[in-house]
């Protein structure tokens, strides 16, 4: 089969990167070739974005200013990691892309559809997974999730964390339209229960993707 990108995406608390993890164990254990990698981030240049991006040292930070640093590592992502690594054959499992950034920096900081649309463009060219796992959970379960006393024990609480529920509502929506839009490129989970009720749907679609091909007699 042909190399695919698939992201994890929902919002913050929802267990996407915890199952994204166990995600690239189950494959490697099959011996199928996978890359796991972030954003923003995935590469050295992307990664010291990722520190000033989630840094709560620099209090508020206008949405604009957070969309350009998010495609400024997209682009660097796409062109050092993610496309070369497709195309020697390995697949590529990323906690987050573009729809995080449609969500977060387009419905919770009210940045128009259109401006996010042209620094898509100008970035990536438009560039989509091949299929998206979306972690569902109501944002106030996400809210309590993200700043849980343990979180903020270990010193895990970023900027984006801190949002009030109010902003974790706007971005649910917004992900809930964008699953509406492309139903074929969506696979919605149900993370509002357990983590192993969360991960056995993680599960079924990788059986179902990553299914040996079966041998004809």
């Amino acid at each position: 089969m042909s190399s695919l990108f698939i992201t994890f995406e929902g919002l913050d608390g929802s267990g996407k990167s915890t199952h994204l993890r166990r995600a690239v164990s189950w494959l490697e254990e099959r011996g199928v070739p996978v890359c796991q990698t972030h954003e923003p981030g995935g590469t050295p240049l992307g990664d010291a974005i990722r520190r000033v991006f989630l840094d709560s040292q620099w209090g508020q930070i206008d949405g604009r200013v957070e969309a350009m640093l998010v495609f400024a590592s997209r682009r660097q992502h796409l062109l050092e990691l993610i496309e070369p690594t497709l195309a020697a054959g390995t697949h590529v499992l990323c906690d987050r892309f573009t729809d995080s950034s449609c969500a977060y920096q387009g419905s919770g900081r009210g940045l128009p559809a259109d401006w996010i649309d042209q620094l898509d463009l100008l970035a990536t060219e438009r560039r989509r997974p091949d299929v998206t796992l979306y972690f569902d959970l109501p944002a106030t379960s996400a809210y309590e999730r993200g700043r849980s006393a343990s979180r903020w024990a270990r010193g895990d609480v970023d900027r984006l964390d801190d949002e009030n529920l109010a902003f974790y509502e706007r971005v649910r929506h917004r992900y809930l339209e964008l699953v509406a839009a492309d139903p074929e490129r969506f696979r919605v989970i149900d993370s509002d229960g357990d983590k192993e009720n969360t991960w056995h749907q993680v599960e079924a679609f990788l059986e179902q993707i990553f299914r040996p091909p079966e041998v004809t007699p």
